[in-house]
């Protein structure tokens, strides 16, 4: 099983057992403002636990949508990913729940997947998209060094509405050395 330790957190390949904390945390209000309604339905959670499951094991590896917990209580507290693409490129995100927010624990596992994909992943380039309104999530991106790379007006529709979103991304040469 694919590990990362941080001070205070593991990040760790998802399990079958962490689906119910996983469907939970998607069915908190405040998680649920930047998704439409049909991304948060509790079976779509459950599938996707199945998949992630499924994505770790394959070869070569192309996804690392890890469970996060924490040290101090052993629970399964969120998720990170680190998703390679083409022309060394990978994505990233993470939702973490409600209890555990403005800790600064989302920067840290962030920060220990992306060192992991810039050092021995030997990815070039990390970006992430995120609604403009996910104040939260771009001041994560930030603390990471990421910096703005576009602003797509309009371009998402739900929750009866278009929405911005904005795509922030560090390069390996710009990475913090460790």
């Amino acid at each position: 099983m694919f590990k990362l330790e941080t001070s205070r957190l593991i990040l760790r390949d998802m399990i079958l057992q962490d689906e119910c904390a996983f469907v939970a945390m998607s069915q908190d209000v405040k998680y649920q403002r930047f998704y439409d309604e049909s991304d948060c339905e509790p079976n779509k959670y459950r599938e996707l636990t199945q998949l992630f499951v499924e994505q770790a094991l394959e070869v070569p590896r192309q996804a690392y949508q890890l469970a996060v917990e924490s040290k101090d209580s052993g629970k399964f507290i969120g998720t990170v990913c680190l998703r390679l693409e083409g022309d060394q490129q990978a994505s990233m995100g993470c939702a973490f729940s409600r209890e555990t927010q403005g800790k600064s624990l989302s920067i840290e596992a962030a920060d220990a997947l992306a060192n992991f994909g810039f050092l021995e992943l030997g990815v070039q380039r990390i970006y992430a998209e995120t609604i403009s309104k996910n104040l939260a999530a771009i001041k994560m991106c930030q603390s990471l060094g990421m910096k703005e790379e576009a602003h797509f007006e309009n371009h998402r529709f739900f929750k009866g509405k278009w929405w911005d979103t904005v795509t922030l991304a560090a390069v390996r040469s710009d990475w913090k050395k460790v």
